[in-house]
């Protein structure tokens, strides 16, 4: 995935511990992520996802249960917020420069269409018996990365807790899941980030319990070409960079994989219309928006949740 992993868990008294060593549970953990890795990486040349994208016949892709359900996750969602969030929209990122090529000029409305012709997850399809992938265009390809560290948190929690640890925080890329108490046996507690792209400070602290949080911004994957603000998030129905005046919006829900593909869907969506699908997908969102040189807040998160001051 490209990034580092963290866990923490706590020594409580009180509260007896799983017999099971550190050094067995992390052989176990890098087990399990290297497992998923091998699916849904698009680094590695032989993963799943790779092969599928390589592909360019129309038959049948067979594909393992849980990648099967990442997928469908993924469509629901992209059918719930009318293409806001699209796994195939890699060719665009990699169009703009964000993805394995760099960007030598911002590219023209005419290859814009032409490759938002190769887009859409209308055209990818999905069979249960046997778990199965689809392409209706033979130059479709997936990328799963706004979602697929969501899911590996769920299944690195699942693991936890199948061992049976009840205090723990798995933090993978950003996506954070929390269960039970920290060490000082009290609820978790982490930060979200003020949207700032030079000082690293706190937006707001939260206190959390047994759920799990991702974040989405436009503020530190970027660039800037002849004064113009370029994020790496792309619309997938513009197949543009978003344009709008959120700046970070932070999703709580009891999936990491749901929490991570939504606030990819909520930060395409921009201030009004993310807003109005909170509301309706009954999303617990944290809302930073730019004005001027200040942010505004907006958010549906319980005040017991919120830490004051921060």
């Amino acid at each position: 995935m490209g990034t580092q992993y963290h866990i923490r868990i706590p020594r409580i008294a009180d509260h007896k511990t799983p017999s099971i060593s550190a050094k067995q549970l992390q052989h176990e953990v890098d087990t399990l992520l290297v497992s998923i890795n091998q699916e849904m990486s698009t680094y590695l040349v032989d993963s799943t996802i790779s092969r599928f994208n390589q592909l360019q016949s129309l038959d049948w892709f067979p594909v393992s249960q849980n990648f099967l359900h990442v997928i469908i996750s993924a469509q629901v969602i992209s059918k719930s917020s009318q293409g806001a969030f699209d796994i195939t929209v890699m060719p665009l990122v990699n169009l703009w420069g964000f993805g394995t090529t760099k960007l030598g000029r911002i590219p023209e409305q005419e290859k814009i269409n032409l490759v938002l012709e190769t887009t859409g997850y209308q055209s990818l399809q999905t069979q249960l018996h046997p778990p199965a992938i689809r392409k209706l265009k033979p130059e479709l390809s997936i990328d799963l990365s706004a979602i697929a560290k969501g899911y590996a948190v769920d299944a690195v929690t699942l693991l936890l807790k199948k061992q049976k640890f009840k205090h723990f925080l798995i933090e993978i890329g950003g996506e954070v899941r929390v269960q039970g108490k920290n060490k000082h046996n009290k609820q978790w507690r982490i930060a979200i980030e003020k949207p700032e792209t030079v000082n690293r400070t706190v937006q707001q602290g939260l206190t959390l319990n047994n759920i799990a949080v991702a974040t989405s911004g436009d503020y530190r994957n970027y660039y800037e070409k002849d004064g113009q603000h370029y994020s790496h998030t792309i619309n997938p129905n513009t197949g543009k960079p978003i344009h709008h005046k959120l700046a970070s919006v932070t999703v709580l829900n009891e999936s990491a994989m749901i929490a991570d593909a939504q606030a990819t869907a909520l930060m395409v969506l921009g201030e009004k219309k993310g807003k109005i699908y909170a509301q309706q997908q009954k999303l617990k969102v944290y809302m930073i928006f730019r004005e001027g040189n200040h942010f505004l807040i907006w958010h549906n998160v319980n005040n017991e949740v919120l830490l004051l001051g921060k």
